[in-house]
């Protein structure tokens, strides 16, 4: 049996980024030869990264990208299996790698993003090495990119679990990067659909009317004083879900419209992005895992 330094098995390591004795087992079965043992670890963390690609990826991180003229912003969402894998950094920098190449290269979707040259070879060859490297599956999910004349900000919340990205004209920066902040803080209460009411889909609008006017037909009373209650319904529902008619989290007494009239700044888009959202999370059986592995 050869002879195996530690040496080696710190270079063997070093190109492959795996354990110490998982790089000192494939060592010993190649007889001290590195670029068999290399390829033995390649071949059983592909086996490796099959497995993962199973599993469910619903933690994460949003990768962003401002240009420096505030002009062209980009997001990009990118999961993983474990909130700890998600503050890992080959994972953040790969995240914020993907945001730089969307608006670059302005890819159409997630295939044309995965298809795209890196420095190591191409996006999706670096994702299956992240996955090789670290043990857990990693997916691209979702980008967007948003080009302007007017100006943008991004606000990233949580370690980057949540992300926002705002177009708006007049004020300055701090007017901008406060309504993202509210953006982001509004996950916890009401989600902002659109900017302004007239942007509220009609077919949601009517439906939210149906609702009310229905539940407002049992009071018993009359169909004017109804009529009354069902507009007041969809109003407060119009204020609620649009981000100009909420309250401005730093100061409940104005809306977010009060708030940019009294600094000049007017909204024009927004991008919400909160990782894992929509995605059904994986809930494991502990006591049948544990059955299951006694029966082996």
């Amino acid at each position: 049996m050869a002879d195996i330094s530690a040496s080696t098995v710190m270079e063997l390591r070093q190109r492959t980024g795996l354990g110490m004795m998982e790089c000192k087992k494939a060592l010993t079965e190649s007889q001290g030869d590195l670029v068999k043992a290399e390829e033995l670890l390649r071949i059983r963390s592909g086996a490796k990264a099959s497995k993962a690609a199973g599993r469910v990826a619903a933690e994460g991180v949003v990768g962003a990208y401002l240009a420096q003229d505030g002009k062209l912003a980009t997001m990009v969402e990118v999961n993983c299996e474990t909130d700890f894998v998600s503050r890992n950094d080959d994972f953040v920098a790969f995240a914020k790698e993907l945001a730089r190449l969307v608006a670059e290269k302005n890819p159409a979707n997630v295939e044309a993003l995965a298809a795209l040259p890196m420095a190591d070879g191409t996006v999706e060859s670096v994702r299956q090495a992240l996955v090789q490297k670290i043990g857990e599956n990693m997916s691209i999910r979702r980008f967007t990119r948003i080009a302007t004349a007017a100006r943008l900000v991004q606000y990233l919340h949580g370690g980057g679990r949540v992300g926002v990205t705002v177009e708006f004209e007049g004020g300055d920066d701090a007017v901008g990067k406060d309504v993202a902040m509210h953006i982001a803080a509004s996950i916890a209460n009401i989600r902002p659909v659109c900017v302004s009411r007239d942007q509220v889909p009609a077919d949601l609008i009517e439906k939210e009317r149906a609702i009310y006017t229905a539940q407002a037909a049992d009071s018993g009373k009359p169909a004017e004083i109804v009529a009354k209650m069902v507009e007041g319904r969809v109003n407060k529902f119009l204020a609620e879900n649009t981000l100009l008619g909420q309250p401005f989290v730093k100061n409940p007494d104005d809306t977010v419209e009060k708030h940019l009239k009294s600094r000049g700044a007017t909204i024009k888009s927004f991008a919400l992005y909160v990782v894992g959202e929509g995605i059904e999370k994986k809930k494991d059986d502990f006591a049948a895992e544990v059955a299951a592995m006694a029966k082996v």
